[in-house]
């Protein structure tokens, strides 16, 4: 799809109050000659969302209840409308005037919105990696049906998609995804079980949200990354692997047939992507911090299976296919919650994960439906929940 060229290319922020959300619009604030805000979306954090729509003026705001939707409204400007829960996230990500959606609701809430955003053909800066775990193929067939470009916002992927600028497709090796190992990469194993939410939040480089922060620790994260590296990037998974770097500052790498490996570099911060996604095929002033690459010492280590089980099972779900990665997502959305409740060790989290998969009887169809799909997210809720509150 071509980008508009007169005037501010319009967003749409889905998730604006929260940390992608919000780098977001320091990025607009920095350069508001090639951006405007057509439309916001986000859940609770209503006073936040509120200064919001009162410096950059939507057109359309959506919060997540209607209650919400209803004491905002009170105090909205003059030609801004509002919704509230998944419709009006939808609506905020297809509303006319939008160029690009910035996809950042967290978890599996954004892939209704998200596939909304590519129906109405805007192209997509998907920071919501969940999005394409749950349903993949779905996502980008209907990316190729309306041309709607989809342009990576996690660190890890926009290095890749970066690493293949100006490279032929059919000369990738494969892609090395890196991961920081989170805090307690060096940790004895035998004091696992006792760590705190408190001290799992406390990630060594990154300023992520919560549950984001929480799958970097048991490295989730990077399995939910290799999911959506197959399908951004179409490589099966025995062409996507994952490094331990814990410097983050070479965010991940293609290899290629001769080789050569061509990486992307830069301090841990995430304006830099989001620049990159919102600004593609040029380039703006990020705000990041530049690299002393006199001052650098980079390491690299391959993930520990004993250590690390959750990059073990995303691999399983992704070579059943069908629903399991959706089966797999939801159990470790729970197990999650409940660890950040004190109500699940954090050892426990990838047994919850794998006992849900095993019960789930099958990744079911090839090739399943956006109602199977949900369907499936639901069901594997369900048991995770009942499988916790057995373990407490």
């Amino acid at each position: 799809m071509e980008q508009r060229v007169n005037g501010p290319k319009g967003l749409a922020i889905l998730g604006s109050t929260g940390s992608i959300g919000t780098s977001t619009l320091d990025i607009v604030r920095r350069h508001p000659e090639r951006f405007r805000v057509v439309a916001l979306a986000a859940g609770s954090n209503v006073e936040l969302l509120g200064r919001q729509v009162e410096e950059f003026r939507p057109r359309f705001v959506s919060v997540g209840s209607e209650d919400d939707a209803r004491a905002l409204g009170a105090d909205l400007p003059e030609g801004c409308s509002v919704g509230f829960g998944v419709e009006g996230a939808s609506a905020a990500a297809g509303h006319d005037g939008v160029d690009c959606t910035v996809a950042a609701i967290s978890g599996a809430a954004g892939l209704v919105p998200t596939m909304a955003a590519l129906r109405a053909g805007k192209d997509v800066a998907l920071a919501n990696k969940e999005t394409l775990v749950l349903a993949g193929p779905l996502v980008m067939e209907e990316a190729k049906r309306t041309g709607a470009r989809l342009l990576p916002v996690d660190s890890e992927h926009s290095a890749v998609f970066q690493s293949l600028c100006g490279h032929r497709t059919e000369d990738v090796e494969r892609v090395i995804l890196t991961a920081s190992g989170g805090p307690f990469l060096d940790t004895p194993a035998a004091e696992l079980a006792a760590v705190t939410p408190e001290l799992a939040l406390r990630h060594p480089k990154w300023s992520m949200g919560r549950k984001v922060t929480i799958d970097s620790a048991t490295l989730m994260n990077k399995g939910l990354e290799v999911i959506e590296a197959r399908w951004l990037f179409g490589l099966p998974p025995e062409r996507i692997s994952v490094v331990i770097h814990p410097q983050s500052i070479v965010h991940s790498m293609v290899e290629y047939l001769d080789g050569s490996i061509v990486a992307q570099l830069s301090t841990p911060d995430m304006k830099g992507p989001i620049a990159y996604a919102l600004s593609y095929p040029e380039r703006i002033d990020s705000m990041t911090p530049r690299l002393d690459l006199a001052g650098l010492s980079l390491d690299f280590r391959e993930p520990d299976p004993a250590r690390f089980p959750c990059l073990g099972l995303a691999y399983d779900a992704l070579r059943e296919g069908g629903v399991m990665p959706a089966v797999l997502n939801a159990a470790d959305e729970v197990a999650v919650e409940a660890f950040l409740k004190g109500a699940l060790a954090f050892t426990d989290i990838h047994r919850v994960i794998a006992a849900v998969m095993e019960g789930a009887g099958g990744p079911g169809p090839a090739a399943p439906s956006l109602e199977e799909v949900l369907e499936a997210d639901r069901s594997a809720r369900a048991s995770a929940s009942e499988l916790i509150k057995c373990l407490t």
